[in-house]
């Protein structure tokens, strides 16, 4: 009985460690992103100047472990995870003109997050476009280009996550600079993204059909699609 009390009693510790735990770093990230995100873009010269905040936060996450199994929780940890550390990459950089010019920035720098190294393109492609089959990712992990949707001043709550993706998304695709469209001619020019994640966007159709899921002005179904350059120039703001 008593060993049953201990075990008990462990896990219930565990449980509510890791709920003040993750409502600590959710708490924090949306301050964090409500100070430093204006219109879209990423104070990094403030940022620059005090990064404490920013490394306070990203050194909890080391501590942090969320299971897939919880969805909401789990997506909505990684994409602030991601973004966070997009800016931090940045940091570290500034000043910088893209996020480009830094060598490895999605593909080798690793980021200690839940006792484990991982890089940028792991956090995307293997936690959540490779756990959860959900194109609206593109619209919220922002990479730290004008080319990217833009950030926004919150973070990612798991009890808001569905409605910030739908938002974000029908933001992005009802959004001129993102959508390009000639309707006279039946022409529609696209994000590269859409171009480079095009299964993402083709699972129950093709990308015009994706698109008009979101969009208020529909596309025409039978419109000749092509891609606009991706501008890797820094969302910072001026």
């Amino acid at each position: 009985m008593k060993h049953i009390t201990i075990t008990f009693l462990t896990v219930l510790f565990t449980t509510v460690s890791f709920a003040q735990d993750t409502a600590t770093f959710f708490k924090a990230s949306d301050a964090f992103f409500k100070e430093h995100v204006k219109d879209g873009k990423v104070n990094y010269k403030a940022i620059k100047k005090n990064t404490a905040e920013l490394d306070k936060i990203l050194a909890s996450t080391n501590t942090i472990s969320v299971a897939k199994s919880d969805a909401e929780t789990f997506q909505a940890f990684w994409i602030n995870v991601y973004n966070l550390s997009v800016i931090k990459g940045i940091v570290e950089n500034y000043p910088v003109k893209s996020p480009l010019d830094i060598n490895g920035f999605f593909d080798k720098t690793q980021h200690a997050v839940g006792g484990k190294k991982i890089t940028l393109n792991d956090i995307e492609h293997k936690l959540l476009r490779g756990n959860f089959n959900d194109a609206r990712f593109h619209f919220v992990l922002v990479c730290a280009g004008l080319g990217c949707p833009p950030i926004i001043a919150e973070a990612y709550m798991p009890n808001t996550l569905d409605s910030q993706l739908d938002r974000q998304t029908r933001i992005a695709l009802n959004n001129d600079d993102f959508i390009k469209v000639n309707a006279k001619k039946k022409r529609v020019q696209l994000s590269e993204i859409m171009k480079w994640y095009k299964e993402d966007f083709t699972q129950n159709g093709n990308e015009i059909d994706f698109i008009n899921k979101y969009r208020e002005e529909k596309i025409a179904e039978k419109s000749k699609i092509s891609y606009y350059p991706y501008n890797w120039k820094l969302n910072e703001t001026k």
